[in-house]
């Protein structure tokens, strides 16, 4: 291990009460480690929400388990506490809190249930970096919690993941494991480095749209270092799934969390002005419990009802607007039944794929940006949750 890389874990850790850090490729491949450090093997099921990526699915099946989806709650997006213990059977050994969009999961009721059923939680805090439930970081609850930090997540270091414990057991497990993960080839650190290179240079609210389609392009080309492929909505590892972080992606973690403080406080402005412009504008805004938790948003969803029409007119006039999720197993294209999900489970989430969007809460997205963005989005009919 690199010192760059010891060093963004050690500083990674230090903002969660000291817990172990362990960094990987992708945040999948963080994932794919806490699940078998905690000894998931075949016929084992994991609980989480059905409104998620396919890419926290591929490492539930790379270990041969299976994925049992609840529905969401229409508010927040997270997981229906009132569902989950009917889901819970026998076989059931994780359930994964995954605190979408930033919103936390209602963590007391979750917890509860898992410990009456001797089930352990892991938290996905992949767009949930700073968040608080109970003036507590999301990502200190459950036995072990992972990050992303791929392009679009609440800091990128273009790709890369994160583990994180402080139980010593899963701790020394998730070493063992870290050691045997294979290096990134000399041409993904090449790419990677060019792409970041161009992401900090020119990457805009204004540019997002066609940027992203030109590296959707050129990730089926091959020809850049993809956050994801079609090749993997495939529920077989790839040989070389399971690689570490590399010193490129460290040293731009360092970076980055040396800003991580500003970047949080950005976006709670950035939230509280959509609040106010969508509130002008008769618009329904986030709903939360703002006694127990505080959420630091990595986009601020919106739902309505001409979803698709206005994203391609976004895209013609230079505005950021997310899709995400397109459908419950995000993104589109995902095979769901090799997912073991039937349309009609999780109606909720079904709605919600087909009506929201989300608007740009990161760094560069300025006063103006979000003026800008609550102007266009109010062109089109909004829908309640």
């Amino acid at each position: 291990m690199t010192d760059s890389v010891q060093k963004f874990e050690n500083n990674f850790a230090q903002r969660f009460n000291n817990a172990k850090a362990f960094s990987f490729w992708k945040g999948r491949v963080a994932l794919y480690a806490i699940l078998k450090a905690l000894g998931m093997t075949e016929n084992d099921e994991v609980i989480l929400p059905g409104y998620t990526c396919v890419m926290d699915l591929n490492p539930i099946k790379y270990l041969a388990a299976r994925p049992v989806y609840v529905d969401i709650e229409p508010k927040t997006f997270n997981m229906d506490v009132s569902l989950l213990e009917e889901k819970i059977t026998p076989k059931t050994k994780v359930i994964i809190a995954q605190h979408t969009y930033g919103y936390v999961c209602d963590m007391d009721a979750i917890l509860d249930i898992a410990n009456r059923h001797n089930i352990t939680v892991i938290e996905d805090c992949c767009l949930s970096l700073g968040s608080t439930y109970k003036g507590r970081l999301t990502g200190t609850f459950g036995k072990a919690a992972y990050f992303s930090f791929q392009w679009n997540k609440p800091f990128t270091t273009g790709l890369g993941g994160m583990a994180i414990t402080n139980d010593k057991n899963i701790a020394d497990k998730l070493k063992t494991l870290q050691q045997q993960a294979v290096e990134p080839t000399s041409k993904e650190l090449f790419m990677l480095a060019a792409q970041l290179a161009v992401y900090r240079t020119v990457i805009y609210p204004r540019t997002t749209a066609l940027a992203q389609q030109v590296f959707r392009a050129l990730t089926k080309k091959g020809a850049v270092v993809g956050s994801s492929s079609c090749a993997e909505f495939n529920p077989m590892m790839a040989d070389d799934f399971f690689k570490k972080m590399s010193s490129i992606q460290a040293r731009s973690g360092i970076r980055q969390l040396k800003k991580i403080d500003k970047n949080i406080a950005h976006r709670k402005a950035m939230g509280k002005l959509y609040d106010q412009l969508l509130t002008a504008k008769g618009w329904p805004v986030r709903q939360y419990d703002k006694k127990m938790q505080e959420p630091v948003l990595v986009r601020y969803p919106v739902r309505i009802a001409e979803k698709q029409k206005a994203l391609e007119e976004a895209a013609r006039c230079g505005i950021e607007l997310g899709s995400w999720f397109e459908c419950p197993l995000h993104p589109i294209e995902t095979p769901i039944e090799k997912y073991d999900y039937q349309t009609g489970m999780c109606p909720q989430a079904e709605k919600a794929s087909r009506e929201v969007v989300n608007l740009p809460l990161h760094p560069r997205a300025s006063e103006r940006t979000v003026k800008r963005t609550v102007d266009f989005i109010t062109k089109f009919t909004p829908v309640k949750a």
